[in-house]
């Protein structure tokens, strides 16, 4: 009996003291999707600059990517993180479907940085001050990505924002 015990201790000493096996990437499988990502960011970036060429927006683009142009001013308060905005909106897809807007589903209120809403929605709102009018094209990184909303936003979508900031408030 002793020699069991003796076998069986020495067995899970040696099993404590191994190193878990560490998961190792393979190099070109990780630089193969990079590539594909910077090729889809590409071909996103040439579709949103024929489309607001087409439109002709003059438009700016941001160091994410995203494309906005406020194009009416208005003399209202500076959105903010943290402060709640409320929005008049429409979201279409560049083909001119027309996924949401505020005339069917009321106007938008949303938590600035703390919101469950896409980011590039949160980037374009903080250029803006109430009264405000602008255009919003967010590659599909900064919206829904690959799955899209799952309901009338399909996967992989750029999303053209037409946005009114109404009201900035605290609550």
């Amino acid at each position: 009996m002793k020699y069991w015990i003796a076998i069986i201790s020495l067995f899970l000493l040696v099993a404590c003291k191994e190193e878990p096996k560490k998961q190792t990437y393979n190099k070109e499988y990780k630089e193969s999707l990079e590539d594909i990502n910077k090729y889809l960011v590409s071909e996103d970036s040439n579709r949103i600059a024929n489309y607001a060429a087409r439109k002709e927006w003059n438009m700016q683009v941001t160091k994410t990517g995203l494309w906005y142009q406020i194009y009416h001013t208005g003399e209202g308060k500076k959105a903010e993180l943290e402060k709640i905005a409320t929005l008049k909106f429409r979201v279409e897809l560049l083909d001119g479907t027309i996924c949401y807007d505020s005339d069917s589903v009321g106007n938008k209120r949303i938590k600035l940085g703390k919101s469950n809403i896409e980011s590039g929605l949160t980037e374009g709102l903080l250029f803006m001050k109430t009264g405000d009018k602008a255009r919003l094209i967010l590659p599909p990184y900064l919206n829904y990505g690959l799955i899209g909303d799952e309901y009338k936003i399909p996967p992989r979508s750029i999303i053209v924002y037409d946005i009114e900031l109404i009201d900035i408030s605290d609550y």
